[in-house]
């Protein structure tokens, strides 16, 4: 699709310019946000399905600066109708992006991403991105987040990082978090460990 107002350009490079990457200093309010969605997702999906709801990335980690967007973890039980899932989260309100599962050798994992707050031209106030899996398919997560929320000097390492990369990657989403990828997945590790 072209849009008029820059009449070369793609439908990735558009939303690379109405969706680029911000940081923004800890906002107080993140915690109510996402316990705000967290309810939200409990009605619509259910808690018969539901194992945890959490909050993590760079918004649960207080004091820590971040991409204004909250990070939701939502783990469904082995016997959840991923369908039921799916339609219960089909709304306006939200964009599904479609993923394929990634295999493994005992059975294929469990991916499910949906976004809320983005508009045609850019980002609501509040904005979202939940991630749907099975129960303990992303401990790492949680991990990484209660490492840096008890080591702040890791977390200041972290924010360092981030604003370093900002201005290379403003609009590349998928190059911000690879350049992240080696200091998280270090921080993982050493978490692990503990």
């Amino acid at each position: 699709m072209i849009n008029k107002s820059q009449p070369h350009e793609t439908d990735q490079e558009r939303q690379s310019r109405i969706y680029p990457i911000i940081l923004s200093e800890y906002n107080p309010a993140w915690p109510e946000w996402y316990a705000e969605e967290k309810a939200n997702l409990e009605r619509q999906v259910g808690p018969d399905n539901i194992t945890r709801i959490s909050h993590f990335g760079s918004t649960s980690v207080p004091g820590l600066m971040a991409k204004p967007t909250i990070d939701i973890l939502l783990e469904i039980k082995e016997d959840t109708n991923i369908d039921k899932v799916i339609d219960a989260l089909s709304s306006p309100d939200y964009i599904y992006l479609h993923q394929e599962s990634a295999p493994t050798i005992l059975a294929p994992s469990l991916h499910l991403m949906f976004l809320k707050g983005y508009l045609y031209d850019g980002f609501a106030e509040k904005v979202y991105h939940i991630h749907i899996v099975r129960h303990g398919d992303w401990d790492e997560k949680i991990c990484f987040r209660d490492y840096l929320i008890s080591h702040p000097e890791t977390a200041a390492e972290y924010a360092k990082l981030k604003r370093s990369l900002f201005t290379e990657f403003e609009h590349d989403h998928g190059g911000y978090t690879a350049a992240k990828g080696e200091f998280v997945k270090s921080i993982t590790e050493k978490a692990r460990e503990l």
